[in-house]
């Protein structure tokens, strides 16, 4: 398959739909010789804050002279981001050679009677093969969808699990109540690993903790048992197999209120943090502090273990290095105009906490767009008054997409100035015409369609010289 034909036969398997279980990722992987069991993994579940606290991670251990794979979604700006090598996507060759491999793997087995894996599931098929292909030393993977069925749960023997914070999405498929989101989240935890978690809600902490010590007693119950058969522990993820170390390894909080501020504006922030006297990071916001402190904390326990060795001077150019896309992230001026990825309500907190600091006394105008399954009328309510004018835009080539003016409905009920657009060229037109110079135009919502604004923003300022 050319590129062309790769995108389209991507594109086609939308219609397996998502199916949450690890049944098809058993047999996907089992034929593809078990690349998962090959790689040291560090597992990265949560609600907001995975895919930064993955740049973050992949970049400390890149400094340190690793070779590192990282796996996240969904990309921004393009597809091929989701398989990356120390920073570099992989080629639109090996996008095209691995996913013809894993299409005869496929067929192959609708052809035994099974059904058919999902796009995710391919996806994810497919960078444990090209990782481990490629001799990584380390994967870092961002969990899909919840967790405990998520796809990428296939890994069994992870270096360390980590957790952002968790909190309200997809309460449809993972659970109506914080506790049971928090549990299906959980279930990436396994014997054995290092176990790192955000400052968490009590009861977000209770079910990490549990599914942590039920882990704990996993991995002792099965070295005790290989000792009494007289029997080595069998070798995986070359991680050691003493009972002391797995009586060790317990929950670690990476506490963010211990990291003290020095300096921050919208394109660097210094802040001290452990042994680290100054860590600077240019992923702006309070929140990228806590999702920074997370990383550095999973790296230090690593090294405290022996499982990567990382001096003080690659987590600080680890840090400094790291970027990731549409996280408050500044992509023009005279007005300034901002992407953000804030999709469900925690981030909506957390996009009202970053407004204070950065924006105060600026006339702000919105460029909003979500997905139908967001709880959107909380967002309104906590972001809306920060706004001098809402407009609304439909994410575009999304079937889950909700309609502008639905979403403008909805955001009147909240403010008095809404208008919604019929594409995202208007929405952009539309805000520099209400926008001043001195002014903030921040386009949030999921991250789906984001990239495109990003396209068209860039086709604007073009038009415009």
């Amino acid at each position: 398959m050319n590129y062309r034909q790769t995108m389209e036969y991507i594109d086609s398997l939308s219609r397996y739909g998502s199916v949450l279980g690890l049944d098809n990722m058993e047999r996907l992987c089992a034929v593809l010789g078990r690349p998962e069991e090959r790689l040291r993994v560090i597992h990265v579940a949560g609600t907001n804050g995975k895919g930064s606290t993955v740049a973050y991670i992949s970049s400390i251990l890149k400094a340190a002279g690793y070779r590192v794979g990282t796996y996240t979604s969904p990309a921004v700006n393009d597809y091929r981001e989701r398989f990356c090598i120390n920073h570099r996507m992989i080629s639109q060759k090996s996008l095209c050679e691995y996913m013809e491999r894993l299409k005869g793997v496929c067929e192959d087995l609708v052809a035994q009677g099974f059904p058919h894996p999902t796009v995710f599931e391919v996806e994810t098929a497919l960078a444990f093969l090209y990782f481990q292909e490629k001799n990584c030393d380390y994967a870092v993977v961002e969990v899909g969808l919840g967790g405990a069925t998520d796809a990428t749960n296939i890994i069994t023997h992870p270096l360390a699990c980590v957790w952002t914070s968790i909190s309200m999405d997809h309460m449809a498929i993972l659970g109506k109540t914080l506790g049971e989101i928090a549990a299906v989240k959980a279930g990436i935890a396994k014997p054995g690993a290092v176990y790192v978690t955000a400052r968490q809600e009590p009861e977000v902490y209770e079910q990490l903790r549990r599914a942590v010590e039920e882990a704990q007693k996993a991995a002792v119950e099965a070295v005790t048992e290989s000792s009494e058969r007289n029997e080595p522990a069998a070798e995986s993820n070359r991680q050691q197999t003493t009972e002391h170390r797995y009586m060790e390894c317990g929950l670690v909080t990476a506490d963010d209120t211990q990291a003290k501020i020095i300096s921050e504006n919208l394109t660097t922030t210094q802040f001290r943090y452990r042994e680290f006297p100054k860590l600077k990071i240019h992923l702006p916001g309070r929140h990228q502090v806590a999702n920074a402190v997370l990383a550095v904390e999973c790296i230090c326990r690593l090294r405290d273990r022996g499982l990567a060795a990382v001096s003080d001077a690659a987590v600080l150019k680890g840090l400094d290095e790291a970027r990731w896309p549409c996280r408050l992230e500044v992509i023009g001026h005279n007005p300034l105009f901002v992407l953000d990825g804030a999709h469900n309500e925690d981030a909506a907190k957390r996009l009202a906490q970053n407004i204070e600091i950065y924006f105060t006394n600026k006339r702000i105008i919105y460029i909003m767009g979500v997905l139908k399954d967001k709880e959107y009328e909380k967002m309104l309510r906590i972001t809306a008054g920060y706004a001098d004018h809402i407009l609304t835009v439909t994410p575009p080539d999304n079937s889950r997409a909700l309609p502008a003016l639905e979403l403008a409905q909805a955001a009147r009920e909240c403010h008095p100035r809404v208008t919604n657009t019929s594409s995202l060229e208007e929405a952009v037109e539309l805000s520099h015409l209400l926008a001043k110079k001195e002014d903030v135009i921040l386009c949030f919502g999921s991250l789906s369609w984001l990239g495109g604004m990003r396209r068209v923003y860039e086709d604007f300022r073009k038009n415009r010289r």
